[in-house]
């Protein structure tokens, strides 16, 4: 069969155009993704949420990774941050002067959040945020707006003293008070608000239906659902940190290294070869971990590129 010359040389070339337009695409997003992860340095804390993850570095200033709704270059331009925490619809971070700051997915809702002074904590739950004050006492709001929709008691904090400690799940909010006991208000129907009993606690963590609390001889207690095993933590020892997830909870050793028990299907408690970890913070189903060097490390969902912050 006799075949036309310059029709073969025209397909070759739109072949060729054709494959070097994904070759440069290819390229592009590469080095994207390689320059998003540069700015995960000298990191001093992070937090993880449903689409991203948000880390304060040690200038005070902020970087993310994940949702592309969120206004990252906004939320880049905080400074005097201390603390950060995010849902799938805010940022927000605790500046170093007591103030805090949000950022609105899909929106220029952003700012300042009215009226909260003194806060040393923030904790954001899937539809409120909480602040503990310097007094001892927590605040606590529905979003950033003229509403207080408090169906389940979760923002019913305000005769709440001698906190320490604060953690907001999804329609739930949990106080450690300084005596080592702990409160809870909020959606029980699944007895994560069951927390009355517990003593000895220093550390607390509310996933979406489960609470975590770290007692102070490094074992670990879960109230609520567990029925993906989030709550089998009975063989747990030596943690020295706990977070939770919506249906996993991890925790972090003396040595560094790390446990995890739950939900594994985006593969959120695979962390059994971590090492020299300093701090964890476990998202919907994402896990990250800050390493003494002031690096991350992830694991999990990374749909949205949440997870897309490790250097190496």
């Amino acid at each position: 069969m006799a075949v036309n010359k310059k029709f073969a040389d025209k397909k070759l070339l739109i072949g060729v155009s054709i494959l070097l337009c994904f070759a440069i695409a290819f390229t592009l997003v590469f080095n994207l993704i390689k320059i998003d992860r540069q700015s995960f340095k000298n990191i001093i804390y992070v937090s993880a949420d449903c689409y991203n993850t948000v880390a304060v570095k040690g200038g005070g200033t902020v970087t993310i990774a994940g949702n592309d709704q969120i206004d990252k270059k906004f939320v880049r331009k905080w400074k005097d941050i201390v603390q950060v925490d995010a849902n799938d619809r805010y940022v927000v971070g605790l500046k170093n002067d007591g103030t805090v700051v949000f950022a609105e997915q899909s929106s220029e809702n952003q700012g300042t959040v009215d009226g909260w002074a003194d806060i040393n904590t923030i904790s954001m739950g899937a539809y409120h945020l909480v602040g503990l004050k310097n007094d001892g006492t927590v605040i606590a709001k529905e979003y950033f707006i003229n509403k207080a929709d408090d169906d389940f008691g979760q923002l019913k904090v305000s005769e709440w003293t001698d906190i320490i400690a604060i953690s907001a799940g999804l329609y739930h909010t949990v106080g450690l008070k300084k005596d080592g006991t702990v409160v809870a208000t909020g959606d029980n129907f699944n007895g994560q608000c069951d927390v009355e009993e517990w003593t000895g606690i220093v550390a607390v963590a509310a996933g979406y239906n489960h609470t975590v609390g770290l007692k102070s001889d490094g074992t670990v207690v879960v109230a609520g659902n567990t029925s993906s095993g989030q709550g089998d933590t009975e063989s747990w020892t030596d943690i020295l940190a706990i977070s939770a997830g919506c249906n996993h909870t991890v925790g972090l050793k003396k040595d560094g290294t790390l446990v995890a028990t739950g939900d594994n299907s985006l593969k959120q408690c695979d962390v059994e070869k971590w090492t020299d970890v300093v701090m964890i913070s476990a998202g919907d189903y994402h896990t990250v971990g800050l390493k003494s060097d002031g690096t991350l490390v992830a694991t999990g969902d990374n749909e949205y590129g949440q997870c897309n912050i490790s250097l190496k």
